[in-house]
């Protein structure tokens, strides 16, 4: 029996694991125990990844949809239909008339190499499934810290004595950040949650405050001015590392205590407590995740969490920081490797030195690369509509299911010349609408690497052999860039290792230097975090960033960020009185429930048919049981029938659904915040009836 150490590619926290293998079948899965990560420790969704991705009849060959169904077709046949096709569209409406989505499930190296095929090679549009969950983080991190460098280790949950969750739950959505918190050993700890809803985290924590849906902004300008009326803040760190404080000062003053409560539902006397909590702590660590992100006003929202962190001195230092939780195991391999809103590495389009720089490892000219960033995934979306963009290739995502308004996904695609899926499953919602269906392997099956919420690189190893006949995402983007014509442009992008190698090289001397890490390194077995360069010794494995007070910025200085809190662009009214939130379901679902509905205790522990969480008190006042049938109808004008579930943790006026149904962003809205472009899933105005 052999033991073979690999990566999880489910959640951001990318946890290690052992698995057993003997006759090429995985007979034992055991978490890693010294990998600094999970320490052993693993969620069900890991735990089973012997039960997903193997046990299905997957499509083996290319499907193309005829007016009879779909038929089989050869690789040849598959990838000369795509390339013919996309070519032609090219020549008729301009290479800005094709567009590609991907996802943080695919490795560092797929990502790279397909944004060399389709953003430096074709010139079309190239946004991932990240813009859903990581792109306010990103945009708050480049505009506050100089670069998207989010500062922590996951060792700072051990390391905290106070520890704020907002908009944030990792009891459901990453376990393994709740194991860290477990066996954080200080007796006088304090947890804290900010949520719209009573969530497991919250009904863990020391204290919790029920914040309004997106009133999180004001409650947050609040607290950072009574904590400077009190001075309670870092005088020295300000003055020495920040920029555009008394700006800052001045913006805070209009969001006073006497209003707070009837704007965020926190009383004043809460808002006093928690300002003590976080002036009484010696390592205060703000932790934020999708309820911060997914907004209408979230970068701003995600910068509010940065300001109270370095106005009272609490990042760079252990236990501290204003710290960003990621969505998906590459979410940050996508930030920075897919070519999409800047060049490999991270480096701006139009920063010539940055350009020679990343053309010279390449061998190419620096004329190849884009002048711009990407068009994001909503005008993506919507120029669809408008009948600008001809072509689309997804790379197993499921935005059928996963986009916010997600029917607009559905009338968008009738639009399309060309539509093609790349994906292990043939049967998700958006592989079904599908002109051409192009099968690829599992995880299980390839090789590669993941960076991890903290900056962790790590290897993903094939734990079993894949078939003769089937294909990696690496391999086939590889053979679709051949079938277009890119010939020499592929030298030296054959092989996974030899992309990771060209990727470490354009990172030299820039925050996120990879130059001193290499596969060899990371089969040591505990992962790397970056900044690491070539001539750097690794003294610890977990580190965090800041600690020389030294940030990104020309000056070196990290910024204050704000604005006036926005109006909501669409708010509730008389006919739609109610608040339709959104997030995760249980620690067993993931996504769009693909792979997990493999997973038989997650099957037949989570319910088949869509719910819709509801407050005792308005299914009382509707007459409204569990398990009773509803129909929600949204202010975008669609509607979605659930199961009723009671429950105490949600204010009157507030439902909360699972995002795991196609039912719940069939109701959501085509609302995205101003910088990051993300979409507000977080507040939808609907109604509710019984309809059973």
């Amino acid at each position: 029996m052999e033991k073979i150490q690999s990566t999880c590619n489910y959640c951001s926290l990318a946890c290690n694991l052992d698995f057993f293998v003997e006759n090429n079948q995985i007979t034992k899965i055991m978490p890693t125990k010294q990998y600094p990560v999970n320490k052993g420790f693993s969620c069900i969704k890991g735990l089973s990844l012997d039960k997903q991705q193997t046990s299905k009849n997957f499509a083996k060959l290319p499907l193309l949809k005829t007016e009879n169904g779909k038929k089989e077709i050869s690789w040849p046949e598959a990838y000369e239909y795509f390339a013919d096709k996309l070519k032609n569209i090219i020549e008729k409406h301009g290479k800005e008339s094709v567009a590609c989505i991907s996802t943080g499930q695919l490795t560092l190296e797929e990502m790279a190499l397909v944004g060399h095929v389709f953003r430096n090679y074709v010139g079309g549009q190239l946004d991932g499934n990240t813009r859903l969950c990581m792109a306010t983080s990103v945009v708050a991190h480049k505009q506050s810290f100089g670069f998207d460098a989010p500062p922590y280790t996951l060792n700072d949950f051990e390391l905290s004595d106070t520890i704020i969750f907002i908009g944030a739950n990792p009891i459901v959505a990453h376990p393994i950040i709740w194991n860290r918190v477990r066996l954080n050993k200080d007796p006088n700890k304090k947890i804290i949650t900010i949520d719209v809803r009573k969530s497991e985290t919250a009904k863990n924590s020391n204290y919790f405050y029920c914040v309004k849906p997106k009133s999180d902004l004001t409650l947050l300008y609040t607290l950072a001015n009574y904590l400077i009326e009190q001075n309670w803040i870092d005088l020295h760190y300000i003055e020495n590392y920040t920029e555009n404080f008394e700006s800052f000062k001045e913006h805070v003053k209009k969001y006073t205590l006497e209003n707070v409560e009837n704007i965020t539902g926190i009383s004043k006397e809460k808002v006093i407590e928690l300002a003590n909590l976080i002036h009484n702590g010696k390592r205060v660590s703000l932790w934020w995740t999708m309820g911060v992100n997914q907004s209408y006003q979230a970068v701003r929202t995600a910068q509010a969490i940065i300001n109270l962190a370095i106005m009272t001195g609490n990042i760079g230092k252990p236990g501290t920081g204003a710290n960003s939780i990621t969505g998906q195991c590459n979410a940050m391999g996508s930030r920075l490797f897919s070519n999409s809103t800047g060049l490999f590495g991270g480096g701006d389009y139009a920063d010539p030195i940055k350009r020679e720089k990343v053309a010279k490892v390449l061998g190419v000219d620096p004329s190849i690369f884009p002048e711009k960033p990407t068009l994001p995934y909503n005008v993506i979306i919507e120029k669809i509509i408008s009948g600008e963009i001809k072509a689309l290739w997804i790379l197993c995502t499921n935005p059928r299911h996963s986009w916010s308004n997600n029917h607009q996904f559905l009338e968008a695609i009738k639009n399309l010349e060309l539509f093609v899926v790349e994906d292990l499953y043939d049967d998700t919602d958006s592989a079904d609408l599908a002109d051409l269906f192009l099968p690829v392997i599992s995880g299980l099956e390839k090789e590669g690497t993941l960076i991890n919420t903290e900056r962790r690189v790590s290897k993903l190893n094939p734990v079993i052999e894949k078939p003769e006949d089937r294909y990696s995402d690496f391999q086939v983007i590889y053979n679709i860039g051949k079938a277009l014509g890119m010939g020499d442009l592929l030298k030296g992008w054959e092989t996974p290792e030899k992309v990771f190698n060209l990727m470490t090289a354009v990172t030299e001397n820039t925050p996120c230097d990879m130059t001193g890490i290499t596969y060899a390194k990371l089969e040591e077995g505990y992962g790397v975090q970056w900044p690491f360069g070539k001539n750097q010794i690794l003294v610890e494995n977990e580190r965090r960033l800041y600690e020389d007070n030294l940030y990104y910025t020309p000056n070196k200085k990290v910024k204050f960020i704000f604005e006036d809190v926005a109006e909501n662009p669409v708010p509730t009214t008389k006919e739609y009185p109610l608040i339709l939130d959104t997030g995760r379901g249980t620690v067993g679902q993931w996504h769009t429930q693909t792979r997990t509905r493999e997973i038989s205790i997650v099957k037949g522990a989570t319910s088949k048919q869509a719910y819709i969480y509801i407050s005792k008190d308005l299914a009382d006042e509707l007459n409204i049981s569990s398990q009773d049938k509803v129909r929600v109808n949204s202010i975008n004008g669609r509607s979605s029938d659930f199961l009723a579930m009671v429950t105490d943790t949600l204010p009157r006026d507030v439902l909360y659904a699972p995002l795991h149904y196609i039912e719940t962003n069939n109701l959501t809205l085509s609302v995205y915040d101003p910088y990051s472009k993300e979409p507000s899933y977080k507040y939808s105005p609907v109604n509710i009836e019984k309809i059973n």
